[in-house]
């Protein structure tokens, strides 16, 4: 796969992990929404409510946004933002409320969900169960998937420092930064590169050459 440096090219890849997230955590139960790459300086992504957010000839549909300065985290990270918004979608679509205080508080109910959907969930005094970050089942999902990062992000501005992971209809997001859950190992000699959830020794199979731990 060529490597994701460019803007057209991420907007259609985000298409294909929600088509892979939603026959793996969700049976294909979710229509695609329309997938959107915004400035979002408070958080990492948002799920918008409303069925006519984006309207054609052929209909409307909802709106799940990634942040357009978060793109170039690990790509099991924005995985994790992506299948967080997802879950809201999936209560959404079954009439589970998941959130309250004008939908920054996340509920037990987006708890359940969210881990019985390959998050891990950890609490927030003032935005609720709404720390998400990937469970090992999301991580081997990604390395069985081979997904790859993402090479390019908006410069928001200077100083920037995102806050959250999980927004439901434009609001607050929630989860703090995290660092990346899984390792990358690089060949010096061609530049190939693997990830692994532990730390491993292995051996490029083109060179020979054995392949070391990315800083």
């Amino acid at each position: 796969m060529k490597e994701l440096t460019s803007y057209n090219r991420v907007a259609g890849y985000l298409n294909k992990v929600f088509d892979l997230l939603n026959a793996e955590f969700f049976e294909n139960a979710l229509s695609r929404p329309t997938i959107t790459i915004q400035s979002t300086p408070r958080a990492y992504g948002h799920f918008s409510l409303r069925e006519d957010t984006w309207v054609s000839k052929l209909g409307g549909t909802h709106e799940i946004n990634i942040g357009a300065g978060t793109l170039a985290r690990p790509i099991e990270d924005v995985a994790a933002t992506l299948l967080h918004e997802m879950v809201h979608y999936y209560n959404y679509e079954n009439g589970i409320q998941d959130c309250s205080r004008g939908n920054t508080y996340h509920n037990r109910r987006f708890k359940a969900a969210a881990e019985a959907h390959g998050l891990i969930v950890e609490h927030s005094d003032k935005y609720g169960w709404s720390h998400t970050s990937p469970s090992d089942e999301l991580l081997d999902f990604i390395l069985e998937n081979g997904l790859t990062d993402i090479l390019i992000s908006r410069n928001e501005f200077a100083g920037f420092h995102i806050t959250g992971t999980g927004t439901h209809s434009g609001a607050e997001g929630t989860t703090p930064t995290r660092t990346s859950s899984t390792r990358k190992y690089i060949c010096p000699c061609c530049g190939n590169s693997v990830r692994a959830t532990k730390e491993v020794h292995i051996a490029c199979l083109d060179c020979s050459a054995p392949m070391v731990l990315a800083g």
